[in-house]
């Protein structure tokens, strides 16, 4: 229960920002594999895969700046899936992360 003037972060409301962003992630089980990361916060993610992945999994995301973070599944539906990240990405390195990813050309499937 919170306390009076420290209310739990409601994590479902952080700040969002939209990326379109390839990107590597890897789990124990299914090695590496692609994904395209399409909103992320400080807090977690939003990714596009083709892999099966279950509520609780753990996957490993390569991100610029902020560089290997470990992420678990909070939920999943028809090939998206949101994550929460391991650890808070610092204000400083999230905004350098954004402006590396705006500038990152996209690839040619």
């Amino acid at each position: 229960m919170p306390t009076a003037g420290q209310p739990f972060p409601d994590l479902r409301r952080a700040t969002r920002f939209p990326v379109d962003f390839d990107m590597i992630c890897e789990t124990h089980k299914h090695g590496e594999f692609p994904g395209k990361m399409t909103n992320v916060s400080a807090h977690g993610c939003q990714l596009v895969h083709e892999v099966a992945l279950h509520k609780g999994d753990r996957v490993i995301v390569r991100l610029p700046v902020a560089g290997r973070i470990e992420a678990f599944l909070i939920w999943s539906h028809s090939g998206r899936s949101g994550f929460e990240f391991e650890r808070v990405i610092r204000p400083v390195d999230f905004m350098a992360m954004l402006d590396k990813i705006a500038h990152t050309e996209p690839k040619i499937s």
